[in-house]
């Protein structure tokens, strides 16, 4: 697992923050304008898989291209592998991304955490940001606990922002 985050640190940061971000966009921005659970959890996996494989796609394709514009398969000394890059944009897009949803997936299988959904979605998501900060700090020989409050911070403006617009649209909708 080391070796992946050594290689793929910044597939895996840019994968997983975008996932997360925008998978919890989906549901604050539901949970803004009171949609039921199920509409929640049918917009949050199908914008995991296909955001994720938008993602890759396009990590895929801007790589590829730098390598060929530079004319040969290395950048700045780096052996460049375009499939393996967006692998693990996908692969980080996916498994961090789908945190902010288990909470809907735990109260549709087991009808837990009713009227508390958003709000452990809010923890999980919170848990997820941190997660990936300390992975980034640990990473980069950095502060993992500032890391880690940086990814919160900058991802939980993100989610209010989709919270805030849900809300508004609910009320001129």
């Amino acid at each position: 697992m080391k070796r992946f985050f050594e290689n793929y640190l910044k597939e895996f940061v840019y994968g997983a923050l975008d996932g997360t971000v925008t998978t919890f966009a989906i549901i604050a921005g539901s949970a803004g304008a009171n949609l039921d659970a199920k509409i929640v959890l049918i917009l949050g996996i199908s914008n995991v898989f296909a955001d994720g494989f938008s993602m890759a796609s396009s990590n895929y394709l801007s790589e590829k291209s730098e390598r060929e514009q530079c004319g040969d398969e290395s950048i700045e000394g780096i052996k460049v592998k375009p499939f393996h890059n967006a692998f693990a944009t996908f692969i980080s897009f996916i498994v961090i991304g789908s945190i902010p949803l288990f909470p809907y997936l735990f109260n549709a299988i087991f009808g837990v955490w009713h009227d508390r959904t958003f709000l452990i979605s809010c923890i999980f998501t919170s848990i997820a940001f941190i997660l990936v900060g300390q992975i980034r700090g640990r990473m980069t020989n950095k502060n993992k606990f500032f890391a880690g409050i940086e990814t919160l911070t900058i991802g939980g403006v993100a989610a209010t922002v989709a919270y805030a617009v849900g809300a508004f649209l609910d009320k001129i909708v």
